[in-house]
């Protein structure tokens, strides 16, 4: 689902918890496809409080799952601060030596295979079923590569070191802590070109200048 009228119709079907995100996953291309969807920021914010709100008149507390838009390990915070109780992570466990896709060289890159579900690769025919008998007849989803990132204990490790020091700087210690504390606020382009290394000479590893 991406809002709360969404939310509400499965909550009162019975959901144990309910996933947020339609067209946000990197190798979903439903928006473009069928044109239906949501930013995913904006649809987990909306059904946060649409889970709260619920919780409040029933009693029941159905968590949400926040599943695409994320590439960054910061990006997982962010979902989370922004009402999420856990996220889905399909690209980034692509990446790793453990996932199912082969590892391959790519124009001197070392990747990782990574399809969607809605591609004609994975034929998941069952879950676009367009009903009256058809099946998939076109595809919501890409055949792609990832770039190879090692070891998943590694990188687990590092990502949630990341996540408990974001998670610090909010004076947090629990999520829903994060999620009370935690200040969200739009940035503009400028502000994210700001937020990186700029205006200077990155060295390399090695201390050999870029050029």
């Amino acid at each position: 689902v991406v809002d709360a009228e969404g939310f509400r119709y499965l909550a009162e079907a019975g959901a144990d918890f309910i996933k947020i995100g339609i067209g946000g996953g990197s190798i979903c291309i439903t928006r473009e496809t069928k044109g239906i969807g949501r930013g995913q920021a904006t649809a987990v914010i909306d059904v946060a409080k649409a889970r709260d709100e619920y919780f409040e008149e029933t009693g029941i507390y159905i968590p949400i799952c926040s599943d695409g838009g994320i590439v960054y390990d910061y990006h997982i915070t962010l979902a989370l601060a922004m009402g999420a109780d856990f996220v889905m992570l399909g690209r980034y466990f692509s990446r790793f030596e453990e996932a199912p896709g082969e590892k391959l060289v790519v124009n001197g890159n070392t990747v990782k295979e990574y399809w969607g579900e809605g591609s004609a690769r994975a034929r998941n025919w069952a879950r676009y079923d367009l009903g009256q008998g058809k099946k998939l007849s076109f595809e919501e989803g890409v055949d792609s590569y990832v770039p190879y990132a090692g070891s998943l204990k590694d990188n687990v490790a590092m990502t949630v070191l990341k996540i408990k020091s974001t998670m610090c700087n909010c004076g947090a210690l629990t999520i829903p802590e994060l999620q009370d504390k935690a200040k969200l606020t739009l940035v503009s382009a400028t502000s994210i070109v700001e937020g990186g290394a700029h205006d200077v000479q990155v060295k390399h590893n090695d201390n050999t200048y870029n050029k």
